[in-house]
């Protein structure tokens, strides 16, 4: 295993756009707007995107 268990700067980036797409998905759901809901669903493949960008950047190392 790691030894940074996902405490770097890649990986909170990755969580924060997938946390934010499972929130915007469920508001979408709560005031029933299926465009919000999409929105909020189209940010999981971003957020993993964004992750793999981020690893070969080099930002998936802690100090």
């Amino acid at each position: 295993m790691s030894d940074n268990h996902g405490n770097t700067p890649a990986a909170w980036t990755a969580v924060t756009l997938g946390l934010a797409g499972f929130v915007v998905g469920g508001i979408g759901l709560m005031v029933t707007s299926m465009p919000v809901f999409w929105v909020g669903v189209a940010l999981a493949p971003i957020a993993l995107v964004t992750f793999y960008v981020m690893v070969r950047m080099g930002y998936h190392v802690s100090d």
